[in-house]
């Protein structure tokens, strides 16, 4: 099955979704985030979403609810990267997405975390 790679910097994992996401891929990428994050003991998400044109509602409520689990697991997640299109459809859906902050690329998403990799 297909998986998005999750990579470590620091105490921060990143996650870089280059795919279009279904269903299936969604709920195995939420198990293996929650996994990796008590594993490597992570203080922070960054979901880079820059290269999805589109979400629909089950992706936005995956999103929101892998943020949800994080913060029980003590790690924030900041979104980045998204586009202007999906950030419309976001607010159309009604997907307020409580506890995630948001940032336009990577760099500004360590920053909000509080980290800086120079």
């Amino acid at each position: 099955m297909e998986r998005i790679p999750i990579l470590r910097i620091g105490d921060l994992l990143l996650v870089t979704i280059q795919v279009d996401m279904h269903d299936r891929l969604a709920m195995a990428l939420q198990d293996d985030l929650t996994e990796r994050i008590v594993r490597d003991h992570a203080k922070g998400v960054l979901i880079d979403i820059s290269a999805l044109d589109l979400v629909d509602s089950f992706i936005g409520r995956m999103i929101s609810n892998t943020a949800a689990m994080a913060r029980v697991l003590d790690a924030q997640t900041v979104l980045v990267g998204m586009q202007p299109a999906v950030a419309i459809t976001l607010v159309e859906l009604g997907l307020t997405l409580p506890g995630v902050k948001t940032a336009l690329n990577v760099e500004r998403g360590m920053k909000l975390l509080g980290k800086s990799y120079d």
